[in-house]
């Protein structure tokens, strides 16, 4: 487990290579989700989008994302909301490890 110095006030990560799985389960616990295979399939993707394109994506563009790596029935915003509700793109990127995406709140 991380320090608590090593999140920003929001709870994402300061340094990216802190990451590890665990720290993805300690940061999903303190937003109450419990990491199923479905999540860990969405997080991988969004780790991806990030070494691909040196940021993390909002909404739209992850919706996009999945539905090109994961087809259709995954790519829908209302499948991410069941993983990551509120804000899928910005919840999935802290759990994920990486920077809040741009624009979002």
């Amino acid at each position: 487990m991380l320090a608590d110095s090593a999140f920003d006030p929001e709870g994402f990560l300061r340094d990216l290579r802190d990451w590890t799985p665990d720290v993805a389960a300690q940061i999903a616990a303190e937003e109450n989700i419990q990491l199923t295979p479905a999540h860990w399939e969405i997080v991988d993707l969004l780790r991806e989008y990030y070494l691909q394109f040196d940021s993390s994506p909002a909404m739209r563009p992850l919706v996009k994302w999945v539905a090109q790596r994961l087809g259709p029935d995954k790519g829908k915003s209302i499948y991410l909301l069941s993983l990551f509700p509120g804000s899928p793109a910005k919840l999935g990127s802290k759990i994920a490890g990486l920077p809040k995406p741009d624009n979002c709140l």
